[in-house]
């Protein structure tokens, strides 16, 4: 058909014209096409904060836009995911979220801001971790049963340390009591750091701390590492025995960190974001990076990773209701 108008606008009506299947696309066939923010619901410097710069610095590179980290503590790590779950759904705010975010604090909290698994879109776990039961320096147990042993015959001559109330050290060693029939004293520090001085120091006897945090002092000598907590040996700690070899069998108490996102989330972006976190788990650099701090690539489905934190929230809910752990 002949345009009888002025050529001028005629060429605008052609562009005009052109644009508009574009203009008209979904949003999420581009995306991103600007920078994403990742939630972050504990302090810069903590050990969760570290893996989710290693992670934030790998998507970055995937996804050709920066992921600018936001620092959101408090509320026993449920602020930040309060947050993510009332942000746009649009794919430029997602969270980084760990086991005491989504499988522990919801069944400590009396009334939780949200509902972890119905306000949240989880996309894939990035990384599984353990933690290390260490004793004093100065005490003279070598090993687990030795431990087992004197707590049982002296009920509560014993303490352990832990980062905080509601933590995994916490809930993991009320965990390990109950399993074993000792009865410990539980004293609760202001984070993993002032407990693990503690512990070198002699004011505490018994510590269960993320692998990423005590290693290093567990290689220098200065805490005496007894066993980890999962279900293998640890690559930063490899000649460790695992709670099970050492004579809890059944023991186990991982922990783990993965990416979610506000519900309502395009199913294009959430498979875009998944595969990405997928092929970062495969790559050998990333490997390099979270495995040098205690830690473990992990991939799969999101409908993998909603069923694993179903599961470890119901586990986690009944030890902390035998427990009585209420947050302080």
């Amino acid at each position: 058909m002949k345009c009888s108008q002025p050529f001028s606008w005629c060429l605008m009506l052609a562009v005009t014209c052109l644009a508009r299947p574009v203009l008209a696309a979904d949003p999420a066939q581009s995306y991103p096409s600007r920078p994403i923010r990742m939630i972050v619901p504990q302090a810069p410097g903590s050990a969760s904060d570290t893996v989710a710069r290693i992670i934030a610095a790998e998507l970055t590179s995937r996804l050709k836009q920066q992921i600018v980290v936001d620092n959101r503590p408090g509320g026993a790590l449920l602020l930040g995911l309060d947050l993510t779950s009332k942000s746009s759904p649009d794919g430029y705010t997602i969270g980084y979220a760990m086991i005491g975010a989504l499988a522990i604090s919801p069944n400590v909290v009396s009334k939780p801001p949200l509902n972890v698994l119905k306000d949240l879109q989880p996309i894939a776990q990035t990384t599984t971790g353990q933690m290390l039961l260490a004793a004093g320096p100065a005490t003279p147990y070598k090993s687990v049963k030795e431990v087992i042993a004197y707590a049982k015959q002296n009920p509560d001559k014993l303490n352990y340390a832990s980062s905080g109330t509601g933590t995994p050290g916490h809930v993991g060693f009320e965990l390990f009591k109950y399993m074993t029939g000792t009865a410990i004293a539980h004293v609760p520090y202001k984070g993993g750091a002032a407990g693990i001085i503690d512990l070198m120091a002699g004011r505490v006897q018994l510590m269960l701390e993320s692998t990423n945090s005590i290693t290093p002092y567990a290689k220098a000598g200065r805490v005496r590492g007894l066993a980890v907590t999962g279900p293998k040996h640890s690559s930063a700690l490899p000649d460790m025995p695992t709670m099970a070899e050492a004579g809890v069998p059944g023991y186990e108490a991982t922990t783990w960190t993965g990416i979610i996102a506000p519900v309502g989330m395009p199913k294009l972006i959430v498979a875009r974001l998944n595969l990405e976190i997928n092929q970062m788990a495969a790559s050998p650099a990333f490997r390099e990076k979270v495995t040098a701090i205690g830690s473990e690539p992990m991939s799969g489905t999101p409908e993998q990773f909603a069923e694993f934190i179903r599961k470890e929230s119901a586990k986690w809910a009944a030890v902390v209701k035998r427990a009585g752990v209420t947050a302080q």
